[in-house]
C-alpha cells in the first residue's frame, strides 16, 4: 500500500455461479472447498487475469459450526479453512507464471457471525450475543486461517460495533495483519450505529492495517471512504457491491447495478489504498477498475 493502491478482486460467488455452480447451500461459496476446490482456484485465477492483485478467499461463510451441520468434524473443517488460503495462493502462482505483474496477495476472508446463519443477518447485526461470545466464535477459525499463511485477514461485512469489538480482540497476537471492513448504509453501520465511531475502534489496534466498507452500495462507499480515513487515521479499504439490493427472503438480487470504475479516482483521493468489488462485481468491472487505478482510464 505504501507503494501505491492495490486492486482487490470482485465477488467470488458470482464467478462461481456464472460457471454453473449451485450456491444455494447454507455454506454458500464455502461448499465448493469440499465439493469442487478446483472451481475456487479457477475463479480466483480469472480475477488475477483481469488485473486484481489481491484474492479474497472462499472462507467468508465457512465455520466449524457450518461444516458440522454437513457432518464434517473439526479436523476436516480446519483442513478446509486452510485449503481456502492454499487455493488462492495456487491461483496467484499460476497467474504469475502466466506473466501477471506481481506480487499477488491472498486475503483470508473472515465473515461475520450473521453470515454463518445464512439468513441475511449480516445485513442487520445485533444478534443478541455479547462481544465475549462473538470473540469465542471467531477466534478459533481466525487462528486456523492465520496459520495457513495468508498475507492479510479480510475481516469483512461487519454489521455492528459489538461484533467489531469482538473481532478486534480476536485478531490480536495472530501474527497476521488484518483489515476491518463494515457493511454500511449511509453514515451508519448496518445495525444503525454511527459508522465513524465504529471505524474509530480500530485506530489503536496495530494489527489492523486498513479500515473501510464493503458490500454496500457504491454511493454509500463514496461517503464512507473519507469518513473512514478521518475516523481511524489508517489507509482505507473499499469494495462495494454492484449497487443492487439483496433480497434475503427470495435469495436474489433486485434493482440496477451502479458500480462504475469512474468512482475510483474519488476513492483514491479520499484515502483508499485497497479497492475492488464485492457481490455481483465481476471480471469486466475489475478489469476496468484496474485500468483506472493504473491510470489507464
Amino acid at each position: 500500500m505504501a507503494a501505491g493502491p492495490l486492486v482487490l478482486d470482485g465477488g467470488l460467488s458470482n464467478q462461481l455461479a456464472d460457471a454453473g455452480h449451485d450456491l444455494s447451500d447454507a455454506l454458500w461459496s464455502a461448499r465448493l472447498l469440499a465439493d469442487d476446490p478446483g472451481a475456487v482456484t479457477a475463479a480466483h485465477l480469472r480475477y488475477f487475469r483481469a488485473g486484481a492483485q489481491v484474492a479474497i478467499t472462499g472462507s467468508y461463510q465457512a465455520s466449524f459450526e457450518g461444516f458440522a451441520h454437513r457432518g464434517l468434524g473439526r479436523a476436516e473443517a480446519e483442513r478446509l479453512l486452510a485449503l481456502s488460503v492454499r487455493l488462492a495462493r495456487e491461483a496467484a502462482r499460476r497467474a504469475e507464471a502466466e506473466g501477471a505483474a506481481g506480487p499477488l496477495f491472498v486475503a483470508a476472508s473472515v465473515g461475520p457471525y450473521g453470515a454463518v446463519l445464512a439468513d441475511g443477518s449480516e445485513y442487520r447485526g445485533r444478534y443478541g450475543l455479547s462481544a465475549a461470545e462473538l470473540e469465542r466464535f471467531h477466534r478459533p477459525r481466525l487462528e486456523v486461517l492465520a496459520a495457513a499463511g495468508p498475507d492479510v485477514l479480510a475481516v469483512e461485512t461487519v454489521p455492528d460495533a459489538v461484533e467489531a469489538e469482538a473481532l478486534l480482540r480476536a485478531v490480536r497476537g495472530l501474527g497476521v495483519p488484518a483489515w476491518l471492513s463494515f457493511g454500511a448504509a449511509g453514515d451508519r453501520t448496518r445495525a444503525g450505529q454511527p459508522l465513524a465511531e465504529a471505524l474509530a475502534m480500530a485506530a489503536d489496534v496495530d494489527e489492523v492495517v486498513a479500515v473501510g466498507v464493503n458490500c454496500c452500495t457504491p454511493a454509500d462507499a463514496d461517503r464512507a471512504v473519507p469518513l473512514a480515513a478521518r475516523a481511524a487515521g489508517k489507509p482505507v479499504v473499499v469494495y462495494p457491491n454492484s449497487g443492487e439490493e439483496w433480497d434475503a427472503a427470495a435469495r436474489d438480487w433486485r434493482g440496477e447495478p451502479t458500480f462504475r470504475a469512474s468512482r475510483v479516482a474519488g476513492w483514491l483521493a479520499d484515502g483508499a489504498r485497497l479497492v475492488g468489488g464485492c457481490c455481483r462485481v465481476g471480471e469486466r468491472e475489475i478489469a476496468e477498475l484496474a485500468r483506472a487505478v493504473r491510470g489507464g482510464g
